[in-house]
């Protein structure tokens, strides 16, 4: 069985009088697809993501990305859904910006997308001037989260920012003020920390945009486990709580004849 697959992103239309074919096909209109790849496949950590591949072909102008075929799978599913509802408002904030690219393209050059995979019976999304894949503004509201996670980056020359893997959301990269990052004394990578940011969520899902996340407090997080100090209140409730009460005699009277 194969272990790749590709998707498919064919563009159709016309250059003044001329159809569309790779030869006057612009380089920046080819870029405006391959930074939308990214988003439609791995939303999430882009840097755990396998290679992908590309070639522009002719067919009017195709576009293939070739990846491993289990994210080809998924992808094929996701397209399926967006073609039978036609709406992106329930995809994650990555995926739909990306489609939200593509559409602005078809609506500014008059051009057809069609989207399909290397999947037997590939689902198929067609993207033009008719089609509205376009976010629905009013479901996503400023809200402030606390992440905690492990720091795996942080810095950047013009851009500054910290990258933390947390359970609840995946890799989060916070927006964060240089002068935030001088003032921290040592090393935090790979420390685990709760980071209090202001960031997009969804209204219906709760989901976080996790494409503008703003920086307001590290918090030192020390998620320690201790047995003794659980032991002693577990020593306190049942002092308080049972008395010389008998806990069998309790439980067999909270039971009543129910295992009778």
């Amino acid at each position: 069985m194969d272990k790749t697959g590709f998707i498919e992103i064919r563009i159709t239309g016309t250059k003044g009088n001329l159809d569309l074919t790779p030869d006057i096909y612009d380089v920046r209109e080819v870029m405006t697809v391959l930074e939308q790849v990214e988003g439609l496949l791995f939303p999430a950590d882009k840097k755990e993501r396998p290679i992908i591949s590309y070639q522009l072909q002719s067919g009017s102008v195709r576009h293939i990305f070739k990846t491993a075929v289990q994210y080809i799978i998924g992808f094929n599913a996701l397209i399926g859904l967006i073609s039978q509802r036609q709406t992106i408002d329930f995809l994650e904030s990555a995926t739909a910006k990306a489609f939200e690219e593509l559409q602005e393209m078809a609506v500014q050059r008059g051009y057809t997308l069609s989207i399909r995979t290397s999947e037997p019976a590939s689902n198929e999304l067609r993207i033009d001037r008719t089609t509205k894949f376009y976010r629905t503004e009013a479901v996503w509201a400023e809200a402030e989260f606390y992440l905690y996670g492990r720091v795996t980056n942080a810095g950047g020359k013009d851009r500054a920012n910290i990258h933390i893997q947390t359970d609840d959301y995946g890799l989060v990269i916070v927006k964060t003020p240089i002068s935030i990052l001088e003032q921290l004394e040592g090393n935090i990578l790979y420390r685990t920390f709760g980071v209090r940011v202001i960031g997009k969520q969804h209204t219906e899902t709760g989901e976080l945009d996790r494409s503008d996340v703003r920086f307001v407090e590290l918090v030192d997080y020390h998620p320690n486990y201790d047995e003794d100090y659980l032991q002693s209140l577990r020593s306190k409730a049942k002092k308080s709580w049972l008395g010389t009460t008998d806990p069998t005699a309790w439980l067999h009277e909270l039971r009543g004849s129910y295992d009778a």
